[in-house]
């Protein structure tokens, strides 16, 4: 298999292919009437199920400038890939690289789904809606588990959990910072190591990111089923109803559609958005309408954490796929903690 492609964009002519032998087509004009509009685009061919980084460079000269702009997923065995970030001018080089990521994460492919809960969900709150169309626009990769405090101490050199005679269990009572700070740390470790691709970073999922893996396809108040009476709960998330107060090493329960474990339960899981209000406020509700890869607010009195925990204070029905709340992200308790993403950075 071919691995890198490449293909030469200029302000007024795009090449279709790869340079490795594949036909490349000039499109220089537009039918009368007609506007054209310019994208780049990568042929790439491999085997179902395989995994790229695409990347780009503007100097072919400068070979150690490739920048990761997406993990695809191609859905044929040859597909031809349009980068819709092309520059109305200047010059991009594009290669495909087959990408193995690091241990214990899972790609999470692009699409839509309804984010938020309808009105007649049962133990919803007002801070749920409205639903809200929500367009992922790129893949990404996302921990299988919830960071645990193994990881934490590898990378940080402490840990500050408060059970901790199981290295296995969740890291927690870490703040939104320590979170965002594990991810810078741990991407340079892992850029530096070679093991991830220049412009890719580990981070915080978005709060939509968060919600789209975990209803992985699903519409129902759980990524399991609407379990109305919570009585397959315990098979899926430690909670208040059987975690004893405490937290538990990871990926003991079943995982969602998609492969991720502990989505439900174990301890709260910090997101990289800002939200406004508190549990019954409107303040903090959900956008509505349709939206294109939300960042959430500009700013806001808390930041989102997701998932629910083992606090018997939060009862069974915060574990939901759409339960959320804004604790202030200097807030550490030993229910909050996180898990992390791996996309590229902003092109």
């Amino acid at each position: 298999m071919n691995k890198q492609m490449q293909c030469n964009l200029t302000a007024a002519i795009i090449y279709l292919g790869a340079l490795s032998g594949a036909s490349a087509q000039p499109v220089t004009t537009a039918p009368p009437g007609l506007e054209l509009q310019l994208y780049a685009g990568l042929s790439i061919t491999g085997a179902l199920g395989t995994i790229y980084s695409v990347e780009y460079l503007t100097d072919l000269a400068q070979t150690n400038t490739w920048r990761c702009l997406t993990f695809l997923q191609p859905p044929a065995t040859n597909y031809l890939w349009f980068d819709p970030t092309t520059p109305a001018a200047g010059k991009r080089f594009y290669r495909a690289i087959q990408f193995d990521a690091p241990t214990n994460l899972v790609f999470i492919p692009p699409g839509t789904f309804r984010m938020g809960s309808p009105t007649n969900e049962l133990d919803r709150s007002d801070q749920e809606g409205p639903q809200t169309a929500v367009t992922i626009s790129r893949g990404f990769w996302m921990g299988k588990y919830e960071v645990t405090q193994g990881e934490y101490l590898a990378v940080m050199g402490s840990n500050p959990s408060i059970f901790k005679d199981d290295t296995n269990r969740p890291v927690e009572t870490v703040t939104w910072f320590n979170a965002t700070n594990y991810c810078g740390r741990l991407t340079k470790k892992e850029q530096a190591a070679g093991r991830i691709p220049a412009g890719s970073q580990f981070r915080l999922p978005t709060e939509a990111e968060w919600e789209y893996a975990c209803r992985a396809g699903t519409s129902t108040r759980f990524s399991y089923g609407d379990d109305l009476d919570y009585t397959s709960l315990s098979d899926y998330a430690w909670y208040q109803g059987n975690g004893g107060g405490t937290t538990h090493p990871v990926g003991q329960k079943l995982p969602n559609p998609w492969g991720l474990y502990d989505m439900h339960g174990n301890v709260w899981e910090w997101c990289q958005d800002w939200m406004l209000g508190t549990i019954n406020n409107q303040i903090g509700s959900l956008p509505g309408g349709i939206v294109l890869d939300p960042q959430g607010l500009a700013r806001g009195d808390g930041r989102v954490v997701r998932g629910g925990s083992i606090n018997p204070g939060f009862p069974a029905g915060t574990l939901r796929s759409a339960a959320r709340i804004n604790p202030p992200p200097e807030f550490s308790f030993y229910e909050t903690g996180f898990r992390v993403v791996l996309a590229p950075s902003q092109p």
